[in-house]
């Protein structure tokens, strides 16, 4: 079932900026030859117009081919060359690249825009002054791997409500009024290697239930095995949660770019990790962690992957958009085109290399699950 979803959730984000190229291209009066959903081998298709659009086997995405896209005689020199995308105006060029970035980062600010309407999960510590969190909890964001929380049960996405630990003395108790990360923390070390029991609520029904779970030292420092946060629900009015989507867009997109930028810098420095970048199969886990956490959950997550699709198509890497973008920036300032067969070659290399990096994390993704 994740698998289907993140697959789903891929070819919309994926459509969505192909879309971006389509119509401006289609604007712009740039032949448009062919508009797939999915990669090849082609399923089947039909012609509207001078568009062939076809559905094709593999569903990961989509593709626009647009005429003169990637130079060559005929859609330089050839009979419908007023029509190619290499003879078009420079600027109408640059559009119809960045389209498609747009797209991603307005669908990002449409779905966060969604979520704030519905109710989006906030962290209590991250939440603008502007927000009034309401069903605050404290809620176990991880599980350790067969650690005393896995083995007793607990999940990600259930929402502490109590704690009782019994002992000789009476009985100490927690309850949610009194619970907060802090609290519970406290609670925990204060009572090494013994046993308490958690209460929580579990979506969808949502009724109390409790789970007896062993407290272990690990490193010195004792723990149960979760990572926890206090989150509400943020649910603003249309207007407050359009304005809102787009300051939590530029802020998310603010940060992914330091974040990029910095994992470049440590490469070059020789401290890169891939464990900071996840792939496919890494994303299909995570799908997982979000619906349990909820739809709204669901809706960030779709956001955050469009804007990180973006991001790094706006990068000026070759066989990308913002290697495209170079590349017409670079024939701007010196007033004549570049050779054809240099920049279709560079750009296969480009792709060659961008699919052998997703291979490796790929790989890498999958040698975590183990």
């Amino acid at each position: 079932m994740n698998v289907v979803i993140f697959i789903i959730i891929l070819l919309v984000l994926v459509l969505v900026h192909e879309f971006g190229h389509f119509f401006s291209a289609k604007k712009f009066g740039i032949r448009v030859d062919e508009f797939g959903f999915g990669f090849p081998p082609k399923l089947f298709g039909y012609k509207h117009g001078e568009t062939e659009y076809t559905f094709n086997l593999l569903p990961l995405g989509g593709f626009v081919k647009i005429f003169g896209e990637d130079p060559n005689e005929e859609n330089i020199n050839g009979p419908d060359k007023e029509r190619s995308f290499v003879n078009k105006a420079k600027w109408k060029q640059a559009i119809v690249l960045f389209a498609g970035i747009f797209m991603n980062f307005l669908l990002g600010w449409v779905l966060f825009s969604i979520g704030f309407m519905s109710g989006l999960p906030t962290s209590v510590r991250s939440a603008d002054k502007n927000y009034e969190l309401q069903d605050v909890n404290v809620v176990i964001l991880s599980v350790l791997k067969d650690s005393p929380a896995e083995k007793a049960g607990l999940q990600t996405g259930d929402k502490i409500i109590s704690l009782t630990h019994m002992h000789d003395g009476g009985v100490h108790e927690l309850f949610k009024k009194d619970i907060s990360p802090e609290s519970v923390k406290s609670f925990v070390l204060e009572h090494p290697n013994d046993e308490i029991e958690v209460g929580y609520l579990r979506a969808p029904n949502s009724t109390p239930n409790t789970a007896k779970v062993d407290i272990v030292s690990k490193d010195g420092v004792p723990a149960i095995g979760i990572a926890m946060d206090e989150i509400g629900t943020a649910k603003l009015p249309l207007f407050s949660a359009i304005w809102e989507g787009l300051t939590l867009t530029i802020s998310v997109t603010k940060d992914t770019v330091v974040g990029l930028f910095k994992l470049i810098a440590d490469s070059f420095r020789g401290q890169g990790s891939l464990e900071s970048i996840t792939g496919p199969v890494g994303m299909v886990g995570i799908v997982g962690n979000a619906l349990e956490f909820g739809f709204t959950y669901l809706l960030s997550f779709a956001a955050l992957i469009s804007i990180n699709l973006a991001i790094i198509n706006l990068f000026p890497f070759p066989a990308l958009d913002g290697g495209r973008l170079l590349f017409l920036l670079i024939e701007k300032i010196k007033g004549k085109a570049l050779n054809p067969k240099v920049v279709n070659t560079v750009n296969m290399v480009g792709f060659v290399i961008l699919i052998s990096l997703m291979l490796v994390v790929t790989y890498h993704d999958i040698v975590k699950l183990f």
